[in-house]
This record gives C-alpha cells, sequence and structure tokens, in this order.
C-alpha cells in the first residue's frame, strides 16, 4: 500500500441494484462513473473523477426493489454545483433543482433507475431559508 494510502480513511457506500449490467449503464452513461473497478456476478464498483475528487460506489445485487427505495448516499463537497450543470446537461429524468436548504446545505437529488436515492450537497454560501418559507417556495 502507498505511504499515502496508509493514513487515510475512507467511507464507501454500499447500494443495493436489480441488475448490475442496468446499474453500470446508467451510471456510466448518465453520472460519468467511467471506471469499472471490479464485477462479478452479484457484486459492482464503480469508480469516477468528480473535479479531482474520487467518488466510488459499489452494488450488490438483491431482487428486493424495497431495499433500493429504502437506501441512499450522500455525496458531499464543493464542486456540486458543476456536477448537477454536467448531469443537467445529459438531461437526467430524475434530477432535482439544486436549492438551499433550511439546514444550511445547498443540494440536489438524483433517484436511479432502481430507487436508490443520491444526495449531492455543499454548505450553502446563501442564507437559508426558513423551513416553512423552504416548503411554500418548493413544494
Amino acid at each position: 500500500m502507498a505511504a499515502a494510502e496508509d493514513d487515510r480513511l475512507e467511507v464507501l457506500p454500499i447500494l443495493p441494484s436489480l441488475s448490475l449490467s442496468e446499474t453500470r449503464s446508467f451510471y456510466s452513461e448518465f453520472l460519468g462513473f467511467d471506471a469499472t473497478v471490479f464485477e462479478d456476478h452479484n457484486y459492482l464498483i464503480l469508480r469516477r473523477d468528480a473535479f479531482g475528487s474520487p467518488i466510488e460506489l459499489h452494488f450488490w445485487l438483491t431482487n428486493r426493489r424495497d431495499l433500493c427505495e429504502q437506501s441512499a448516499v450522500y455525496i458531499r463537497g464543493g464542486s456540486i454545483d458543476r456536477l448537477h450543470e454536467e448531469f443537467r446537461q445529459k438531461e437526467l429524468l430524475h434530477l432535482s433543482p439544486i436549492l438551499p436548504r433550511p439546514w444550511g446545505m445547498t443540494e440536489f437529488y438524483i433517484h436511479d433507475p432502481h430507487g436508490n436515492l443520491l444526495k449531492f450537497g455543499r454548505v450553502s454560501d446563501e442564507a437559508p431559508l426558513e423551513r416553512d418559507d423552504f416548503k411554500r417556495k418548493h413544494n
């Protein structure tokens, strides 16, 4: 192992997938995951560079849609505005607007084809809306 990696910790989500080939296709075509690190009949590891920061997601095969629909990952960093624009240009179907949230984060969301929720966020440079104002403005 390289010395630089010895002390570095990473947290990597493991999300359920109803079809690893569909997952690979969606994350590659629409979300820019251009590296398949590992793939076999029941496990998949995908990676992409996001403006100098690697994002790696792991997937395991299941036949239970409810597990996918109850799973999520939060991807946090300063480059989410550029990611949102990249995804918007691809006309991604389940892409939410990027908005300042009442909890002090600017966020957007994507649901993958199987229901996994990907939440992208950064510390907001805008004053957060009060919860009631946020609900009125965005519902």
